[in-house]
């Protein structure tokens, strides 16, 4: 592989895919928390449609649902999302219906009477979420969030259909240019590997972080 396919293709590519996992990780997070913390809510109404959101966005296909984005939905608003935008949009909520789940089973986590000296406190609902619950549920999810954060990474490849220029779209053009798989998709392999070690150095780094906060080691 010349150092001209390398500049001018696999290193956008990189930069592209950690633009899609940046992204869609922070709107994931977004919908993660709101939905999660919906799911804990005492209303029934709400916990039906939290439920109703995470039960429909974890049966539907990232890629369907990037596809339904970016070719169905323009013709009903009369407005076409890039397909950068397109795949960031269908996998934060995608994958942030699953994060849904690891946040409701961090906060039931919680032991009760905690929640219950949050109210001897005379805190609000949110007083008590802020400063009680998440607390000390958020390291308890770290661990999960960082295995949601790699199979998002991974997921990242899909935006390839979309004509994307992420890293694997990168390395299908090498491949097309040079004719020779074996180099390319190697390479390919150890640069996700790569990242995800980052991704994991930097949750286990942000997990020893958060429970040194609550007195807790890490194992």
């Amino acid at each position: 592989m010349t150092a001209g396919l390398w500049q001018n293709w696999i290193l956008p590519g990189i930069w592209i895919t950690i633009q899609l996992l940046a992204g869609s990780a922070a709107l994931g997070a977004l919908v993660a928390f709101t939905v999660g913390m919906a799911r804990t809510h005492r209303s029934p109404a709400v916990r039906f449609l939290a439920g109703l959101y995470t039960e429909v966005f974890r049966g539907v296909s990232a890629l369907i649902l990037m596809f339904w984005l970016f070719f169905v939905l323009p013709p009903l608003i009369g407005w076409q999302l890039v397909p950068m935008w397109a795949a960031i949009l269908a996998l934060g909520l995608s994958y942030g219906a699953y994060g849904a789940e690891i946040v409701r089973g961090g906060l039931n986590a919680v032991p009760v009477a905690q929640r219950e000296a949050g109210v001897a406190l005379s805190f609000t609902p949110w007083q008590r979420m802020r400063h009680v619950m998440l607390p000390q549920a958020v390291p308890e999810m770290i661990p999960s969030f960082c295995n949601l954060l790699i199979e998002l990474l991974k997921g990242t490849a899909l935006v390839s259909l979309l004509g994307v220029g992420d890293v694997s779209f990168a390395a299908y053009l090498v491949r097309l240019a040079t004719q020779q798989s074996a180099g390319i998709y190697t390479v390919t392999l150890v640069i996700y590997a790569l990242l995800a070690l980052v991704v994991t150095r930097s949750m286990k780094a942000w997990e020893k972080k958060a429970k040194a906060g609550l007195g807790v080691g890490v194992k």
